[in-house]
């Protein structure tokens, strides 16, 4: 009994104490976790785009979003945690619009080929990435986490599930899908990504060329069209 009393005791006490830190730190009782982790992925995309990743510190989001760093601090353990999950939301996002062309019967499986291409590039997600996220060559934390999404949730469940159909539907001659669609995301999210490395407007127009030329030696026709090439030379300086 007494031995009881004594681990109450310490429970209490300990318990106790921890309340008053988190008060005393920021850390409230948050009746709506969601909105408030949709506060700070909003307010940081936006001063990501505007100031950059880089010049963007966790101060200017604790000041922005008028949270207490106690509050920031109990979703997210740093700034990098916050980009990652800008990313998350950003692809889930995406992946919802790819499943309505992957699921669509009106398509062979190029034409479906090319309208992901084409929604990836001139999705708003798009530029959101492009201009929130760090150089990768700079940041392969980052680069391995695109690299990463890419070989376990767009190439299984998106690019190849249509490339078979291509074949199935004699649109694509070409065989072995799944290593065919790990070439054209490589090839898309790495060499084709000026996060990567950066070129400017001719050596962009020049690999996207060189792309097309690549897959259609495979079986792909022209998988980038004119406008297509062109947003990517968009992209670049």
């Amino acid at each position: 009994m007494y031995l009881d009393k004594i681990c109450f005791t310490c429970y209490y006490g300990l318990h106790t104490k921890r309340m008053i830190v988190e008060r005393r730190i920021g850390v409230a009782r948050n009746k709506y976790p969601e909105e408030t982790v949709k506060l700070i992925l909003d307010v940081s995309t936006k001063m990501f785009c505007e100031k950059g990743y880089d010049n963007t510190s966790l101060q200017d989001i604790i000041n922005e979003t008028k949270l207490s760093k106690g509050a920031i601090y109990h979703h997210f353990d740093s700034k990098e945690d916050i980009l990652k999950a800008i990313f998350q939301r950003i692809g889930n996002e995406n992946a919802v619009i790819f499943a309505k062309i992957r699921d669509n019967d009106s398509l062979n499986g190029l034409e479906k080929l090319r309208e992901i291409f084409k929604t990836a590039v001139f999705n708003s997600n798009q530029s959101v990435l492009l201009t929130v996220s760090p150089q990768l060559l700079n940041n392969p934390r980052f680069l391995a986490m695109q690299i990463e999404q890419m070989y376990e949730i767009v190439v299984p469940e998106f690019v190849e599930p249509v490339l078979e159909q291509g074949i199935k539907d004699k649109s694509l001659e070409i065989e072995n899908s799944h290593e065919i669609a790990e070439v054209i995301m490589v090839l898309s999210n790495v060499w084709l990504n000026p996060l990567v490395e950066m070129t400017d407007k001719e050596g962009m127009e020049k690999r996207c060329n060189t792309f097309n030329a690549l897959l259609n030696g495979i079986g792909i026709d022209t998988l980038l069209d004119e406008e297509t090439i062109s947003a990517f030379i968009q992209f670049c300086k």
